[in-house]
């Protein structure tokens, strides 16, 4: 491949933020990407002490994220970042993402895209202008196992797919923790940060996601229910979803933030005229495929008779659990390599182009808007 290794800066993930660190485990996990660079915090000696303990030199270390824009793409072309990483909450997904393409940096950007559809929109606009990538990092969607579902949807083998069943169920906002020392509840339950919506822009989203890269199917429309069950909470944290999918198929989407004891229990089911499959997050390196004059048969990360895409995105030989770091890790590592095959003027391979872009973000802020709609009409029934 090149001959370096790709050079990143980072908008966000200052000391004690969850996603940032996330994020540079998975971008140095394959040994393609040297963080270089960041603006780390909106508060200069937050970003500067991050700095300090990632090993970066100090004077590519910012107060804000467009000194680094202006600064960086002053740099010599063997100096400067490649592209940057934004980990910031929902409201400052938007303004650095536009300024890095301006200035002509690629870009990988956390989910939601953005603030609101007509950001996500304009943002939109900005990538097809400016012809660089954006990488959006839908984690799940990452697993060889959800890469090898969508492979069995693709080739046939379930027939044509009637009914989708897909769930996101988590406990930790099941009391009213915001207000206090939790960051993660407090933006992510402020309508000002967080936007529109809150447990399905932050978990609906990611099920939703799920479901079409899975069928290979766009939801047409939709019909929702939208709770807030918590006292005092300013978004909802709780809600279902009826789908409609552009072949007639029809589906369920339920995403919960108060749903005591549980976790990170996300799970899919997919069924066609022949059969059917399930996956979850639990037991992310198991996927079942349930045919209907067959046993069920079971497929493990890293075994026999996986699809090239699975097995490019496995690492190690079957019986040793890869999760979510890694499934995180086969984003960054695909967009790598489609970025690295860019700048070598050369084709990149089907998988590594499977990774999550603008598309699946204006998707995702249009699902947000139409859930809440729904939710707040009588009429129910949306468009998306």
């Amino acid at each position: 491949m090149a001959n370096r290794k790709l050079r990143m800066g980072m908008v966000g993930g200052g000391q004690g933020a969850f996603i940032g660190a996330v994020h540079r485990i998975a971008a140095r996990m394959d040994g393609l990407i040297d963080l270089v660079c960041g603006a780390f915090s909106s508060d200069p000696a937050k970003s500067k002490a991050t700095g300090e303990s990632l090993f970066l030199s100090a004077e590519r270390v910012y107060g804000s994220f467009e000194e680094m824009m202006e600064r960086e793409a002053a740099l010599p072309a063997d100096q400067r970042m490649d592209f940057v990483s934004i980990v910031t909450p929902n409201h400052l997904h938007f303004a650095p993402a536009k300024l890095a393409l301006e200035k002509g940096f690629h870009v990988v950007l956390d989910k939601p895209m953005t603030f609101s559809l007509q950001e996500a929109l304009e943002l939109e606009k900005a990538v097809r202008q400016s012809g660089l990538l954006l990488c959006l990092t839908h984690t799940y969607t990452g697993y060889p196992m959800v890469k090898e579902a969508r492979q069995v949807v693709l080739s046939g083998r379930l027939g044509r797919i009637r009914k989708v069943y897909v769930e996101y169920p988590q406990g930790w906002l099941s009391e009213h923790i915001e207000g206090g020392e939790n960051k993660q509840a407090n933006w992510r339950t402020d309508p000002g940060k967080s936007g529109m919506a809150g447990c399905m822009g932050d978990i609906g989203t990611h099920a939703f996601n799920l479901a079409e890269y899975v069928t290979g199917l766009k939801v047409t429309r939709l019909c929702a229910q939208i709770n807030t069950v918590v006292h005092g909470r300013k978004l909802d944290d709780d809600g279902a979803v009826l789908l409609e999918f552009e072949n007639g198929a029809t589906g369920v989407l339920m995403a919960s933030q108060i749903a005591a004891g549980e976790e990170n229990c996300l799970k899919i089911r997919v069924y066609g005229e022949k059969g059917g499959l399930e996956w979850k997050q639990d037991e992310a390196n198991s996927l079942w495929l349930k045919w209907l004059h067959e046993p069920a048969q079971l497929l493990r990360t890293g075994g026999p008779g996986l699809s090239s895409y699975a097995q490019h995105n496995t690492r190690v030989p079957a019986g040793h659990p890869e999760g979510y770091l890694e499934a995180f890790a086969n984003l960054y590592r695909n967009f790598a390599l489609t970025l690295q095959a860019r700048l070598q003027g050369t084709e990149p391979r089907p998988e590594w182009l499977d990774f999550p872009g603008v598309e699946e973000g204006v998707r995702g802020m249009r699902f947000i808007e139409r859930v809440i709609e729904s939710g707040k009409t009588d009429k129910k029934w949306v468009e998306l």
